[in-house]
């Protein structure tokens, strides 16, 4: 009997059509094309997850949450970066009023990157500008400032956001969600008006952006510098630290076939003889197989890393230019992960690092993140993949001789019964041989008694 969730990803892919998660909103001049789009507030159908994981709890990024009362205080210390910024660039003689002036032409394309068009027009020309300068200016020295910290230039009591403990990975997890977003050519601009003019040898933006985040995904430093002059097209935050986790494979489209489908959870694959494998790669999605060895990057699953994936996925089901790799992935693990013992199946062979939760949770996790997105089994990066751990399911022998294994001698016991029975048989063949020759050869009579 199929799973739920395996029938409604099959579903899902079979109609091809994602209306229930593309935000697609009329615009003022009346078109109704969302291609332009690429910060969103969260479709229901999504936020049903965990409504928290989208939203911020210390600090407010861009209009969606910005007039909240609960972040009265925050707005108080994005004026204090401003300055910091300002003094520590040598601008202390600019003003707000100088960097909005820069920034104003730019209002119109502001406006057409926000979904949420009602909520974006609730806001002045002039207030919509001064929000994007300030929020833009408190990433930046956010960034600098902890990575003067990193470097020891910079004395941990100089500032509050630094030095409490709880408060960098709050600030760290706001930065990256999906409704708490800038445009990144907003953050490009105001760090040329500020860092950029000020010293050439400084950080990039995406360096200071990555090292920034690698606090808590502490990935090799090669993926650091890989990245250090990117000048790509980032959207926003969210969207730039997607891009760095894009795997070697490419989205390819595949005619439909036999073995081209969703794969078995991974307790039902070891059974069957595949191997699990845990690979160290620059992306986490880099998943191969090969030769009945399924070879998957290391996942560490932390409250940070769970709160970046439904983001991710998030942008990728509204965003309709995006690529899908963070979805195929979650469909991909949703399939492995059905049941606890899945979980604790790939914890054992060091795959998952389980920084929080129990098995249950994360097959809970997986599941929950893998049945209600927009998936399309003939056009992934993973087609390969699934096609391939199928086609070794179904027609290599080993597969047959494996399932007999763990059906037969998977523990001592079950090896102790299946030798005894094997015993039983035999000898139960033996004595029916005897009993069959004894009935067409007779033994001879014995000779007669000479005296008689």
């Amino acid at each position: 009997m199929p799973r739920k969730s395996e029938a409604r990803r099959s579903q899902t892919a079979g109609s091809g059509s994602s209306s229930d998660h593309v935000v697609n909103v009329e615009m003022p001049d009346g078109s109704s094309d969302g291609i332009g789009f690429c910060i969103f507030k969260v479709p229901q159908i999504l936020a049903k997850i965990d409504q928290k994981a989208y939203q911020p709890n210390t600090v407010p990024i861009g209009p969606y949450h910005h007039r909240k009362r609960q972040f009265r205080k925050i707005q108080e210390h994005k004026r204090r970066f401003f300055t910091d910024l300002l003094n520590r660039t040598n601008q202390g003689r600019n003003n707000l009023k100088h960097f909005a002036e820069a920034l104003q032409p730019m209002e119109k394309k502001v406006r057409k990157c926000y979904s949420e068009v009602s909520e974006v027009l609730a806001f002045k020309g002039d207030e919509l500008i001064e929000m994007m300068v300030l929020d833009g200016c408190f990433i930046i020295e956010l960034f600098c400032k902890y990575s003067r910290k990193l470097a020891g230039d910079a004395n941990p009591g100089d500032d509050p956001l630094l030095t409490e403990p709880w408060v960098l990975p709050f600030l760290m997890r706001d930065l990256a969600k999906l409704e708490n977003q800038i445009p990144w050519f907003i953050l490009e601009r105001l760090f040329g008006l500020t860092l950029g003019s000020w010293n050439e040898s400084h950080p990039s933006l995406p360096d200071l952006a990555l090292s920034f985040f690698n606090r808590v995904l502490q990935r090799p430093k090669k993926v650091l510098k890989k990245y250090s002059d990117w000048d790509g097209d980032g959207k926003h935050l969210l969207n730039f630290l997607r891009l760095t986790y894009d795997p070697d494979s490419p989205e390819t489209e595949q005619r439909q076939k036999k073995f081209l489908r969703v794969i078995q959870p991974a307790s039902k694959l070891h059974q069957a003889g595949i191997k699990f494998k845990p690979t160290h790669c620059d992306s986490f999605m880099d998943v191969k197989f090969s030769n009945g060895v399924l070879e998957i990057p290391v996942l560490k699953f932390d409250d940070f890393m769970s709160s970046l994936f439904l983001n991710f996925i998030a942008f990728e089901q509204c965003h309709r230019g995006s690529s899908k790799h963070v979805t195929t992935y979650a469909t991909f693990m949703a399939c492995l992960l059905n049941t606890p013992a899945d979980a604790g199946l790939l914890c054992d062979r060091n795959i998952i690092e389980r920084y929080f939760g129990t098995d249950e949770k994360i097959a809970h996790f997986f599941s929950n993140i893998g049945k209600d997105v927009v998936f399309d089994i003939h056009k992934n990066y993973l087609c390969q993949v699934f096609e391939g751990v199928n086609t070794y399911n179904e027609q290599d022998w080993r597969v047959h001789w494996a399932s007999f294994k763990n059906t037969y001698f998977n523990t001592r016991w079950s090896l102790i019964s299946a030798v005894a029975a094997f015993i039983l048989l035999a000898l139960a063949t033996i004595q029916s041989f005897f009993a069959v020759y004894a009935y067409y050869r007779p033994p001879s009579s014995s000779n007669s008694n000479p005296n008689h």
